[in-house]
C-alpha cells in the first residue's frame, strides 16, 4: 500500500512539473500578460516613474560626459538609474527566455503570410523571433543589408526621439497615463508598420 502511494505521489509530481513547464515554456495568453503589465504599470504610476526604453539611450549618452558639448544630453541621468536596471533586467529575461524556455510552437504565423515572406527571400521562423534572412550572421557579407539595418536604426532613434518616446513607452506607460500625444503616436506606429510591410518591405527585398 505504501508503495503505492509513493508510486501515485510521484506520478502526481511529475505531472504538475510538466504543466508547470509547458506552462512556462510556452506563450502566456494574452489576458495573463496584459494583466501583469497593467500591474507592473500601476506599481509605476504609484511611484512616480514614467517607463521606456528609448530613455536608457539618452541616459547613457549622458554617462559618457557628452553632455557638456550637447545641451539635449546634459541632464540627470542618475535620476533614471532604475530604468537601466529594467533595461538589464529585459536583457537577461530574453536571454533565458530564448534559451532556457523556448519552445518551436511559440512561433507561430499565418502560413499564407509565411508563403508570401519565401516568395522575397525571407525563411519561416521555426521558433526563431526574427528572420535569420534578415538578422543572421550572414547578413553581415551583404553591403545592402547592412545599408538597411543601419538605416534603420537611424529611423528608429530618430523617430523614437522626434515622437518623445518609443514605442514601450507610448503605448505601454503613455497609454496607461491617458495621454492623447501618446495615442497619436501608436496610431502612427501602426499606419507605418501597416505602410511598410505591405508597400515598401517587397520593394527592398
Amino acid at each position: 500500500m505504501l508503495i503505492n502511494n509513493q508510486k501515485s505521489n510521484h506520478s502526481v509530481y511529475f505531472c504538475k512539473k510538466k504543466y508547470f513547464m509547458e506552462f512556462i515554456t510556452h506563450t502566456w495568453h494574452w489576458s495573463i500578460s496584459g494583466f501583469i503589465i497593467g500591474l507592473v504599470m500601476l506599481a509605476l504610476i504609484y511611484f512616480g516613474r514614467t517607463f521606456g526604453m528609448s530613455t536608457n539611450l539618452r541616459s547613457i549618452c549622458s554617462m559618457t560626459g557628452i553632455g557638456k558639448k550637447v545641451p539635449f544630453f546634459d541632464w540627470d541621468w542618475k535620476s533614471q538609474r532604475w530604468n537601466l536596471v529594467v533595461v538589464a533586467g529585459a536583457m537577461i529575461g530574453g536571454y533565458v527566455a530564448t534559451h532556457f524556455l523556448n519552445d518551436a510552437s511559440n512561433v507561430a504565423i499565418n502560413p499564407v503570410t509565411i508563403e508570401k515572406l519565401q516568395k522575397i527571400g525571407i525563411d519561416a521562423p521555426n521558433s526563431k523571433l526574427v528572420p535569420e534572412a534578415i538578422f543572421g550572421n550572414d547578413v553581415l557579407q551583404s553591403p545592402k543589408k547592412i545599408f538597411i539595418l543601419i538605416l534603420g536604426g537611424l529611423l528608429i532613434g530618430f523617430g523614437s526621439r522626434y515622437a518623445g518616446g518609443c514605442t514601450s513607452g507610448h503605448a505601454i506607460s503613455g497609454l496607461s497615463n491617458f495621454q492623447l500625444p501618446s495615442l497619436k503616436a501608436v496610431i502612427g506606429f501602426f499606419v507605418g508598420g501597416l505602410i511598410m510591410v505591405n508597400f515598401i518591405f517587397p520593394l527592398i527585398f
